[in-house]
């Protein structure tokens, strides 16, 4: 029973906090308190971005099978795109190995390290 009050709560919760993101953004899938690092629920995607573990990221995910700079996403126009930047573990789109950049699709899957993003275009 509580463990269904707990998702009905943060589903509330996350309804609330969307009023403040963009209409493209990255959605945590892990649950956060499964991760043993710190880390948002979602992110926003208004400009191109890099992800990495490095304080000089844009967003910064301190999960050691993430790399200093791990992953870029470009914004051309109004499409997004992904490039590993050379990391050691590599980036999963959709459960494949991305070795060149790819335009991302709505709905796409991304895995960085522990973490599982959902890829969300709400002007797609």
């Amino acid at each position: 029973m509580f463990g269904i009050i707990r998702m009905i709560y943060l589903d509330i919760k996350g309804i609330r906090n969307r009023s403040s993101i963009t209409s493209t953004y990255l959605k945590l899938i892990n649950r956060r308190d499964e991760l043993p690092f710190n880390i948002e629920e979602s992110y926003s995607l208004d400009s191109s971005i890099t992800i990495g573990r490095s304080s000089k990221n844009d967003i910064v995910i301190k999960d050691p099978f993430i790399s200093k700079r791990h992953v870029s996403i470009e914004k051309e126009r109004n499409e997004f795109f992904i490039e590993d930047l050379n990391s050691a573990n590599g980036t999963f789109v959709n459960e494949e190995e991305l070795l060149n950049p790819i335009r991302l699709e709505n709905g796409d899957n991304i895995k960085i390290g522990q973490a599982s993003f959902l890829f969300v275009n709400e002007i797609d």
